[in-house]
C-alpha cells in the first residue's frame, strides 16, 4: 500500500465516523438533549475503537505521520495533518509529539498554534481584510492562494469604549460563542487600549482580574458552556499627539504574559497553551473554586496586615529580586526617517508595504535598564534590534501583518486592531 492510499484511506475513515456520529445525532434526535448526546459520544467511541487504524504498529504510524508532516508543508494540503490527529487518541498523541509549535516549525498546523509563539527564524506573513460596513477584520494566512482564515474580530463601540471581540468563527464573532478567545478594549480618547485573553498567562494570579471571571450559562441548553476568566495579557498605549505636531504615531506595548528574557539567549516563551479554546467544564467549576478561596485568602491578609508589616523586609527584597527576573516585555515602535525627496516618512517595509498610512508600523523590543546602574553605552543585543511585528496598508481594507517570535497570532492580530481604532488625540 502506498503512502498516498494510506493517507486516502485514513480521510475516508474519518468522513464514516463523521458520517455515523450524524446518524447518531438523527436518531438521538427524539430523545433527551442530553440521553442523545452520551448516546452520540458512545457510538463515536464505539467505531474509533473498531476501526483498523486505531491498532496500527506505534512504528508504522511514526513513520506515516513523520513523512505526511514533512510533505504537506503548506495548506490547503496540510489539513490532512489535522486529519491524522483526529483518527483516535493514539493518531493524536503522535501527532503532538511529531508535528512542532510554530516557535520550531514556522507553520500553523492546528488551532492552538494561533496562542503559540512565531518562528525565531523568519516571520509568518497574513493579510487583514477589513468590512467597514460590517465592522469586521478577518486575518488570513498569506501563503496560500486565497488565504487560509485564522481569526475574526468584530468592533463594537460603546459609550465609553470600544472592544474588538476576537473569534475562531469568521461568521459568528460573538462573546456567547463558543469560539471567543478574546478581547482588545480602548479607553474613550483611543489612546490605550487593554488586551485580554480567555486563558491565563503564565503568571496569571498576577495579570488576572478575580471578580470579573464571566461564567456564561444558558437556560435554553441542558449543559452550560465552558466559563471562562477575563485575563489581562498586553497594554497598547498611544502617545498624545495633538494635531499630529509631535510627527508620527508613537506606540508602547506592554506584554504581561511574555518575560523580558524571553529575548535573551535560551529564553522561552512560559505559559504556552496546550488547548486554544477554554479547559474542559470540570477544570473550569475547579478553577473558581480555587478564585473564592483566593478571595478568602485575601480578606485574612487583611486581618493580619500588621504581622506582615513586621515580617516583610526580607519579602520585599525577594519580591524586587523575582520582579527583576520576571519583568515583562515592552514592545515600541521604530522610528520613521524623514525622506527629503518625497517629504514625508518613511520605514523599510521590505516590500510588503506599498500605501503610505498613519497606521502603519513596525515594533522592536525596547531596551531595558538591567539591575543596577544603567550604561548609556551599553551594545544592544541582536535580538532586540529585530523587527517583531510589521503592520501596513497594501490596497483599499487590505492590511498585511507580518509577525515573529515572541508575539502569537492572536497577540499581533489584537494589537493590530489597535491600530485601525479612532484615535482623537493622536492625530
Amino acid at each position: 500500500m502506498s503512502f498516498r492510499s494510506i493517507v486516502r484511506d485514513v480521510r475516508d475513515s474519518f468522513g464514516s465516523l463523521s458520517r455515523r456520529g450524524f446518524e447518531a445525532r438523527l436518531s438521538g434526535h427524539h430523545r433527551g438533549k442530553s440521553q442523545g448526546a452520551v448516546h452520540e459520544v458512545l457510538d463515536q467511541c464505539l467505531v474509533v475503537q473498531d476501526s483498523c487504524w486505531a491498532s496500527l504498529p506505534p512504528e508504522l504510524l511514526r513513520d506515516v505521520i513523520t513523512r505526511l508532516e514533512a510533505s504537506e508543508s503548506t495548506w490547503p494540503s496540510r489539513k490532512n495533518v489535522v486529519f491524522c490527529a483526529a483518527v483516535c487518541k493514539s493518531w493524536r498523541e503522535m501527532c503532538k509529539e511529531i508535528v512542532k509549535s510554530p516557535e520550531f516549525s514556522g507553520k500553523l498546523t492546528f488551532p492552538v498554534s494561533l496562542k503559540q509563539p512565531g518562528p525565531r527564524d523568519g516571520c509568518i506573513q497574513c493579510v487583514i481584510k477589513r468590512d467597514k460596513s460590517a465592522l469586521t477584520y478577518h486575518l488570513y494566512l498569506l501563503l496560500v492562494e486565497n488565504g487560509k482564515f485564522l481569526l475574526s474580530a468584530k468592533r463594537i463601540r460603546r459609550a465609553t469604549c470600544t472592544e474588538y471581540i476576537i473569534s475562531t468563527d469568521a461568521c459568528n464573532i460573538t462573546r456567547s460563542n463558543n469560539t471567543y478567545i478574546g478581547k482588545l478594549r480602548s479607553n474613550f480618547l483611543g489612546t490605550k487600549f487593554v488586551m485580554y485573553d480567555t486563558q491565563p498567562p503564565y503568571n496569571g494570579t498576577a495579570s488576572s482580574q478575580p471578580g470579573k471571571i464571566s461564567q456564561r450559562f444558558y437556560s435554553r441548553k441542558v449543559s452550560p458552556k465552558v466559563p471562562t476568566g477575563s485575563y489581562n495579557i498586553a497594554q497598547v498605549t498611544y502617545e498624545l499627539n495633538v494635531l499630529g505636531t509631535r510627527g508620527p504615531r508613537r506606540m508602547h506595548c506592554v506584554m504581561h504574559s511574555i518575560p523580558a528574557s524571553a529575548l535573551d539567549a535560551g529564553g522561552t516563551v512560559p505559559g504556552q497553551p496546550e488547548n486554544l479554546l477554554p479547559r474542559s467544564l470540570e477544570d473550569s467549576f475547579r478553577s473558581i473554586s480555587f478564585a473564592k478561596s483566593s478571595i478568602m485568602d485575601q480578606s485574612m491578609d487583611v486581618s493580619s496586615s500588621h504581622f506582615s508589616d513586621i515580617t516583610g523586609g526580607a519579602r520585599v527584597a525577594n519580591a524586587e529580586d523575582d520582579e527583576a527576573k520576571e519583568r515583562p516585555l515592552i514592545l515600541r515602535n521604530k522610528a520613521p526617517r524623514w525622506h527629503e525627496q518625497l517629504q514625508c516618512w518613511c520605514l523599510n517595509f521590505r516590500g510588503r508595504v506599498t500605501v503610505a498610512s498613519v497606521k502603519n508600523f513596525q515594533l522592536i523590543a525596547a531596551m531595558q535598564p538591567s539591575a543596577g546602574a544603567p550604561t548609556p553605552s551599553q551594545s544592544v543585543p541582536p535580538e532586540h534590534d529585530k523587527v517583531i511585528l510589521q503592520f501596513g496598508k497594501v490596497a483599499k481594507d487590505m492590511f498585511t501583518m507580518d509577525y515573529r517570535y515572541p508575539l502569537s497570532a492572536f497577540q499581533a492580530f489584537a494589537i493590530c486592531l489597535s491600530s485601525f481604532d479612532t484615535k482623537l488625540a493622536c492625530e
